[in-house]
């Protein structure tokens, strides 16, 4: 074992050695002109993107012979075979399909580019994709999302992150021009985006095109994988927890189709942490995930090409729980538990694209989702002869008539039967037209179609505080009551938007901007109401400045500046009932009016460092909360439009492109976010504040660093490091005692004690900071000669489980005013390093 381990060691310490850098030009085999953005795949499987010249640099081994492919859209693949000495080549692509009796002219610049844009988006590509979002328990492609500058820290089971201080609700998805309305498995956990399913994730969060709207914090623009025209290839891939396979057949070298399946088998986490939390013992059904998913596309000539995808995907889990016995606080304590979650959700997208003319280009797309959810939950919890404490007697047990030997029972039951189902139907038109001289003009419109159905069953139990109770002294006591809550509602809703706009790009590059400027409106139609907004209008402005170029190291410094208007609706509106008096003067739009500066730097094509600093201004803000009546029992829902938000920041993000040994990125994040509600009630029982607060997710600083080591080509080492504030903290007190009045059946109450403690917002408090970190290893297998490549990792996320950055509030028991030994640390989000392991194997 010891000379197999020595001779790996030698073997891996010769392949570092023996690695050498190639240039390859990638250029139109009849024009002779560079193609920018040319995609080159190396012999291991690594790809490269080609710079404005048409040049990437491609690492091959010293002395062997391999085979490199270039892909270009439009262009027929080629392949070359690189010798094993020489270091600079080139390789010429044909147009695809036959040009006969036709000029071809080539000026205009291609529409709505997919890179990062200073002061607007952050683009990740394919490979960063793979390396930082292929890990853990279940792959996602917000895992890497979340590593990117303005994205806060959220934990390991959560794909909701703030975006620049925004509500993590309003992230906005779109997957290839189609928008996902709750794109995410457990209820927010995962996103419905696996890696291989994406070629590149582009996060807008600045002063966006007015191409897209619907948030006022953050868009994430998914662009699926596409077929390879002229290729067939097989992913497999089968890990610890999830097992996956692509497949993907050309279409006579116009086009392709690619069809994915995914399941998740979680029986050896749950039996993992059944070691360690009794409550999993009750898993009846472990978490489970089934996705499918497919894209095609078409080239019927050079100038039109259709293009289609799907995802269809379900998940779920359902856990029993019934425990009787004895407790320290009362004779008897009996709890029954069950819930059972199902959730299905899918889309189908299709789109043309045609150039009528070549500074033209026409596309349109229309699609259809749907999504339910379903939730089954019941729980009873009983408890017999609590005995009151001497305080509470020696207060109240004169005029209750309490001894020192009187106890008294409880029982509470609570349930919810809940079933939400939409379905969306979506057509969307964009036109673009070079009008030569650096000139772009746009235009565009999209009808969004929504039909939604939420039906509610529940019961809940309450305490509100009461003066009194008719015949009853009850000073300083609680009323504890029954809650039900019943909805039935069904409700359609039009979004229609447009939009319009104009680029200017200097022909030297030295100058660019972009003015545009969009309508959003909302028309609501419910069972017994028609509502409307007024039409939002935003317009926004983009300037960009090349302030320097090729001065020594520093290849470019780009100045930036933006500014604009955007709006969004919350989904809980279309919930609204004609007895919510809401009308069309009171629904409006969330809206933010947002300006961002910032700069780029580019050094001697190997780092860049950007650098940008906002200001958002959120107004007519909607919020919503619920009342309960004591007297009958009901909820009474109450919405609301006049929310502000004030939010600041700096984000900085330092990147080393993609090399021989190593990558990866720097990105910080400082937030200032304020809310306020002011027309909210009664903050104890609505949860919202009229006076300036931080909101809950809120965190000032956020560092990720994320690294890819690469000691010999076939191993690569993944790290990610982070750092995270804490978020707002309650100040808590003491625990004390308070009687509580228990109405019966028969109108009569019974008296009992409970324990509260106070908790009071604190604009200072906070919990302890987290450090998460994260390590994949990678050993890579290629043979040059052929087209079979694979992969066997390791993986460990939450490596620091055990550091406990600090202590947060402890819990109490409610019956007894005894605070519970031990608190929740701030670490990643659970108390056990997560490992997972897996092989992939590519055709």
């Amino acid at each position: 074992m010891k000379k197999r381990f020595l001779l790996s060691v030698i073997f891996l310490f010769a392949a570092f050695l023996s690695a050498r850098d190639i240039i390859v030009t990638v250029e139109d085999a009849d024009l002779g002109i560079p193609l920018e953005g040319a995609v080159i795949r190396s012999w291991d499987g690594a790809e490269y993107v080609c710079d404005e010249e048409g040049r990437a640099a491609v690492i091959v081994p010293e002395g062997r012979q391999v085979v490199i492919q270039a892909a270009y859209p439009g262009y027929e693949n080629s392949r070359l075979v690189i010798p094993g000495t020489g270091s600079v080549f080139s390789l010429r692509l044909r147009l695809g399909g036959v040009l006969e009796n036709r000029e071809l002219v080539v000026e205009a610049r291609k529409p709505e580019t997919r890179e990062s844009k200073p002061g607007r988006s952050v683009t990740i590509s394919e490979k960063e994709i793979t390396q930082s979002a292929e890990i853990g328990v279940v792959e996602d492609v917000m895992s890497a999302v979340k590593l990117l500058p303005g994205v806060s820290f959220t934990g390991m089971f959560s794909a909701l992150p703030s975006i620049r201080g925004g509500d993590p609700g309003d992230l906005t998805a779109v997957m290839d021009g189609f928008y996902v309305d709750s794109p995410y498995h457990w209820g927010g956990a995962y996103s419905v985006f696996d890696p291989k399913m994406v070629r590149s994730a582009r996060l807008s969060h600045g002063v966006f095109s007015s191409r897209y709207g619907r948030t006022i914090s953050g868009l994430l623009e998914i662009a699926s994988r596409k077929p390879y025209p002229t290729e067939m290839e097989a992913d497999l891939g089968v890990s610890s927890s999830a097992a996956s396979v692509n497949l993907s057949v050309p279409l006579a070298g116009k086009g392709g189709v690619m069809v994915m399946g995914k399941i998740t088998y979680w029986d050896p986490f749950v039996w993992v942490m059944k070691q360690f939390v009794d409550m999993v013992n009750y898993v009846q059904v472990a978490p489970y995930i089934r996705d499918g998913a497919f894209s095609a596309n078409y080239r019927f000539t050079p100038d039109l090409e259709v293009t289609a995808s799907g995802f269809i995907g379900a998940d779920g889990a359902a856990a029993y729980y019934q425990n009787e016995g004895a407790a320290d606080y009362a004779k008897s304590v009996n709890n029954d538990m069950r819930g059972d979650w199902q959730n299905r959700l899918g889309f189908l997208i299709a789109g043309l694209t045609w150039n009528p003319r070549q500074d033209m280009v026409l596309k349109t797309t229309v699609g259809a989702g749907f999504l339910t959810s379903f939730l089954d939950a019941f729980m009873t919890n009983s408890i017999y002869g609590v005995r009151y404490s001497d305080g509470f007697i020696e207060k109240y047990g004169a005029s209750l008539g309490l001894t020192g030997a009187s106890s008294y029972d409880l029982t509470n039951t609570i349930y919810e039967d809940y079933m939400d189902t939409t379905a969306n139907f979506q057509w969307r038109g964009d036109f673009d037209w070079d009008l030569g001289k650096g000139f772009l003009f746009a235009a565009g419109a999209e009808e969004v179609y929504t039909r939604n159905t939420m039906k509610l069953d529940g019961l809940l139990w309450v305490e509100q505080p009461v003066s009194a109770i008719p015949g009853l002294f009850l000073p300083g006591g609680y009323l504890h009551f029954p809650v039900t809550y019943v909805r039935d509602v069904s409700s359609g809703a039009f979004q229609t938007s447009g939009y319009t706009l104009l680029e200017y790009a200097a022909p030297d590059q030295f100058f660019g901007a972009e003015l545009g400027l969009r309508l959003d409106h909302l028309y609501y139609a419910g069972e017994d109401v028609a509502i409307q907004t007024v039409p939002a209008l935003s317009p926004r402005l983009n300037l960009d400045f090349l302030a320097v170029k090729n001065r020594g190291i520093l290849d470019s410094l780009t100045l930036t500046a933006g500014t604009g208007l955007f709006s969004s609706m919350t989904d809980s509106l279309f919930n609204i009932r004609k007895e919510d008096g809401v009308g069309d003067t009171d629904l409006r739009q969330n809206r933010s009016w947002t300006s961002i500066a910032g700069a780029k730097f580019e050094f001697a094509g190997l780092f860049g460092v950007t650098l940008e600093g906002y200001y958002k201004s959120v107004f007519d803000r909607a919020y919503r909360y619920n009342l309960t009546n004591p007297d009958d029992g009901m909820l009474t829902t109450h919405y609301n439009f006049d929310g502000e938000g004030r939010i600041w920041g700096i984000d900085l993000m330092a990147q080393k492109y993609e090399s021989r040994y190593w990558d990866g990125w720097l990105a910080y994040s400082f937030n200032y976010a304020r809310y306020r509600d002011p027309a909210a009630a009664d903050t104890e029982q609505t949860g919202y504040r009229r006076d300036w607060y931080y909101p809950s997710f809120h965190r000032f600083h956020n560092i990720n660093l994320v690294l890819n080591i690469r000691p010999v080509p076939r191993f690569n080492i993944y790290t990610r490091f982070g750092f995270a504030g804490g978020t707002p903290y309650q100040v808590v007190g003491k625990p004390e005692s308070y009687p509580v009045a228990v109405k019966n059946a028969d109108g009569s109450y019974n008296i009992i004690e409970k324990w509260k403690r106070s908790s009071v917002y604190s604009d200072t408090r906070r919990t302890p900071f987290s450090l998460p970190l994260d390590v994949k290893f990678s050993w890579y297998r290629f043979n040059p000669k052929g087209k079979v490549q694979s992969e066997i990792y390791l993986a460990v996320e939450n490596v620091l489980w055990f550091v406990d950055t600090g202590e947060r509030n402890t819990t109490f028991n409610t019956y007894t005013g005894k605070e519970e030994e031990g608190s929740m640390n701030a670490n990643y989000g659970l108390p056990i390093p997560m490992i997972s392991f897996g092989f992939k194997w590519s055709y």
